[in-house]
């Protein structure tokens, strides 16, 4: 059992922590605590305190955590979420998705939920004991939680409350598709944060960027948040901003933990921040990133970022165009109005104590050289904008991005990140039932590839993948969908060193190609190509005998007689090899790997 005494000593060391004085101004008061400071649950490394809970946390049950659960313990543990003391609790989760209140009537917009399987809440609950250990991938322990609840959240209601109900919004995806059934509850006491090893010198937890503004001066601070690079029309923005106030000061503060799926990197990005510092007027701006898992959540998230801030130190946060959007769904119906989050954080600024600071898209002025909201552009003047998809258009091919949109430095960084389609890889999934030709296809769609461009081609056939890379696994769902899991995986790092990859499984679960897809979309072009051909047709060319074998039961869970597979709905090709020959198959492929540029006609190799 976890010893009595060693958890009255670790809560007795957080209580004296948590109210141990940061010195710091009123005007940097924390969010929603009693005296104003920073909620406080690190035990001092080395301490008895520490030494006696970390030794008592080898006997407990252990949860290892998801990239999202390391950003949202990040900053439980440093501060950044006070008033929070740990992963929610029940009451503390219901308050927040049904009114955006914890119990006390504090305002806190975002659940911070700590989810499990139900096979590890299960084993938990036979463990007796009423704490677990949170570690992280490698095995560190980076805090032990007091478990205090433990249930079935309605994951239906979170998503319609508080992300506004679209099953493809990314926040209710990720709810649906990768969080777990049950959820944690409970009050931290942290041994330790996660460890990082880059860019050390710009990541500051709140009481470090308080201390930094202390010893500056910096009584009026205005927070920036980014998740994208900063481009002319962001720092003129922030540019404006310091103008409003020659007592202004700037902190640049993007994201490095997990944004939308797609975006640019975090390193690319934190190199183009690096570039545009010296550029704003000296000694009024710096640069400190921070570990946020954003939801995407526009109007909540909006109000969100501002906690965070003020929890930082800032005095002023920028809520712009768009703020903390997620774009649009498949139907190209936006998730929010371009201004419902900015419009909904300015009702709370008096509640969450900073001043917001409400902008309007920029657009240049060719006339006048400059960047003007677009609501104060003086009448007849030209206006220019370029939208992110038109930006990323001109990444993927090559063409201009101007100096007026963009610093060439920054631009420069980003094409070395971003090369265009023809310098990356790709992949293309085959799905489809046993005798669909997926084999066929990718034996000849491989030649082919080797005629017309010079990209190393991969074939992951699926009989072969079965007798190296998964030998060890059956044919229950859970082992075929793992096995498209590891496929999909090695695929990926084909395609992050410029490869080709052609994969050649049956694939029969949509999820599981959803999976792999997740893996490889990132490092270049991904095409599911589903081969449709009839299953009659699919027995008529069964030369190993497997469908007759299926259909007397002497052959089980075989993908399309006892065991299902999911057709896919919308995939990037779909060729049915009844009635397509092998080589149309293949020049249907082709066809669409040129039209997206990923391989170049003769003509336009020779032009670059």
């Amino acid at each position: 059992m976890f010893r009595a005494n060693a958890l009255r000593s670790a809560a007795r060391a957080v209580r004296q922590a948590a109210h141990r004085p940061l010195q710091v101004r009123t005007v940097f008061a924390a969010h929603g605590t009693a005296d104003g400071q920073l909620v406080n649950v690190m035990l001092p490394k080395g301490s008895p305190e520490w030494t006696e809970v970390r030794n008592a946390s080898a006997g407990l049950p252990e949860v290892v955590l998801t990239h999202r659960h390391m950003c949202d313990i990040e900053l439980l543990l440093n501060g950044g979420f006070s008033p929070l003391t740990g992963f929610m609790n029940k009451a503390e989760y219901e308050g927040v998705v049904e009114n955006m209140r914890l119990p006390n009537g504090t305002l806190f917009p975002v659940p911070i939920n700590l989810d499990v399987s139900d096979a590890k809440a299960k084993e938990i609950e036979a463990s007796g004991k009423d704490s677990v250990v949170l570690k992280d991938q490698e095995g560190n322990p980076l805090a032990v939680m007091k478990v205090s609840d433990m249930w079935s959240p309605d994951k239906q209601r979170e998503g319609d409350l508080c992300w506004g109900g679209d099953p493809e919004h990314p926040a209710i995806d990720f709810l649906n598709k990768q969080t777990q059934s049950i959820y944690l509850g409970g009050s931290l006491t942290g041994l330790g944060l996660p460890p990082h090893y880059e860019y050390s010198d710009l990541r500051k937890t709140p009481a470090e960027c308080r201390e930094l503004f202390e010893q500056r001066g910096w009584d009026k601070v205005c927070a920036f948040q980014t998740r994208n690079p900063m481009h002319r029309a962001h720092f003129e923005l922030t540019v404006q901003a310091l103008a409003m106030d020659p007592e202004m000061k700037m902190l640049i503060h993007p994201v490095v933990g997990m944004t939308k799926p797609g975006d640019i990197d975090h390193h690319t990005r934190v190199k183009c921040y690096k570039e545009i510092m010296p550029k704003f007027p000296e000694g009024r701006a710096d640069l400190v990133v921070y570990p946020l898992a954003m939801r995407m959540g526009g109007p909540r998230e909006a109000i969100w970022h501002a906690i965070i801030r003020k929890n930082y130190g800032a005095t002023h946060f920028i809520l712009g165009r768009d703020h903390a959007g997620p774009g649009s769904n498949s139907a190209g119906v936006d998730f929010y109005g371009p201004y419902d989050a900015r419009d909904f954080a300015l009702k709370y600024e008096e509640e969450i104590g900073l001043k917001l600071l409400p902008f309007e898209m920029m657009v240049f002025a060719p006339d006048h050289d400059r960047y003007y909201p677009v609501t104060q552009v003086p009448a007849g003047l030209k206006q220019l904008k370029l939208s992110g998809t038109e930006v990323r258009r001109r990444l993927k091919t090559g063409d201009e991005i101007p100096e007026w949109f963009s610093f060439k430095p920054v631009v420069d960084i980003l094409r070395k990140a971003n090369p265009p389609n023809h310098k990356k890889g790709f992949c293309i999934l085959f799905t489809g039932l046993s005798g669909s030709g997926k084999t066929t296809v990718a034996n000849a769609l491989q030649e082919k590839l080797m005629e017309i461009q010079d990209r190393p081609v991969t074939v992951l056939d699926g009989d072969l993948v079965r007798q190296l890379l998964s030998s060890g696994l059956g044919f229950s769902k859970e082992d075929r969908m793992l096995n498209i899991k590891r496929i999909g995986y090695v695929a990926s790092l084909i395609m992050k060193s410029g490869g080709a990859v052609i994969a050649a499984p049956i694939a029969p679960h949509a999820t599981a190609r959803e999976d792999f897809r997740r893996f490889t979309e990132e490092f270049g072009g991904h095409y599911e190509t589903h081969l449709s051909t009839p299953i009659e047709t699919c027995e008529v060319r069964d030369r190993k005998g497997l469908y007759k074998r299926a259909r007397s039961g002497t052959l089980k869970n075989f993908t399309g007689i006892d065991d299902p597979y999911d057709i896919p709905e919308n995939p990037e090709i779909r060729i049915d090899t009844a009635t397509s020959t092998i080589a149309k198959s293949v020049d249907t492929i082709v066809g669409q790997l040129m039209g997206d540029g990923y391989i170049l006609s003769e003509a336009e190799a020779k032009a670059i």
